[in-house]
């Protein structure tokens, strides 16, 4: 099974197994995140639905691709400006492409529910005190 998932304002098609770099995302290496903003979703050459599908990935490691020079100029100006930039990726192992799993809400009992046992604080009372008040 494949999806396509969004993450850093790229897109990337991703199954169980693959190793993607994105952008950087919070977390520290062996943590495990799920990747939520599924586009698609298929399995072999069948594409489903890509509400309920969740992506799982483990964090591999933190690092920077490589850099990338900038080298500004304009000729007979004396203006030369040179910048470096490394950005900072996350490397992730895709661990599952699957259908999301329901837990079951738990269940609340009358007795638990504070508001309930508490009477009702009457409003039309506080309407009158108002009135008469400004009068």
């Amino acid at each position: 099974m494949f999806a396509v998932v969004r993450t850093g304002g790229k897109q990337y098609r991703v199954a169980a197994g693959d190793k993607i770099a994105v952008e950087k995302l919070a977390g520290e290496a062996g943590e495990t995140i799920t990747l939520g903003d599924v586009l698609l979703a298929g399995d072999g050459g069948e594409v489903k639905d890509a509400k309920g599908v969740v992506v799982s990935a483990e964090i591999i490691a933190q690092a920077k691709s490589e850099k990338v020079i900038v080298f500004k100029k304009r000729r007979r100006h004396n203006y030369r400006r040179k910048n470096g930039h490394r950005q900072q990726l996350t490397l992730l192992r895709i661990t599952a492409v699957g259908a999301e799993q329901k837990k079951a809400a738990p269940k609340k009992e009358a007795a638990e529910t504070p508001a309930a046992d508490a009477p009702a604080k009457k409003a039309p009372a506080k309407k009158a005190a108002a009135a008469s008040a400004a009068e």
